[in-house]
């Protein structure tokens, strides 16, 4: 398992380059289930009912909030769509995969 979910996220500034094919590729290969669609890494999540998925978009805030890296959530009554990016760079950061590994770490068995 990698390490990603132990790490902090890091303030991404302009003139920061975004992450190459390769870098995201190494990444994703440390995260279930997510996918690079465009320029984010995307991952739905789904539940037994809305009170499950609901709980989850909380925690989702939560570490958001902590880690002062929010993703995009679309939410519907037993699923979570959640996308990272970093649009202060115009694609993928580190920062992206760290919180993807704390995200995954909420619904690990």
């Amino acid at each position: 398992m990698s390490d990603l979910a132990s790490q902090k996220c890091v303030p991404c500034e302009g003139g920061t380059r975004p992450l190459d094919d390769a870098a995201v590729k190494n990444y994703l290969t440390q995260l279930s289930g997510w996918e690079k669609v465009n320029q984010e890494i995307v991952k739905v999540f789904s539940f037994k009912n809305y009170y499950e998925t609901m709980a989850f978009v909380n925690a989702v805030a939560f570490i958001a909030h902590q880690e002062d890296h929010h993703p995009d959530l679309e939410v519907s009554y037993k699923t979570c769509k959640v996308r990272f990016s970093t649009h202060a760079i115009g694609g993928l950061s580190e920062n992206d995969f760290i919180c993807a590994a704390k995200v995954n770490l909420l619904v690990s068995k």
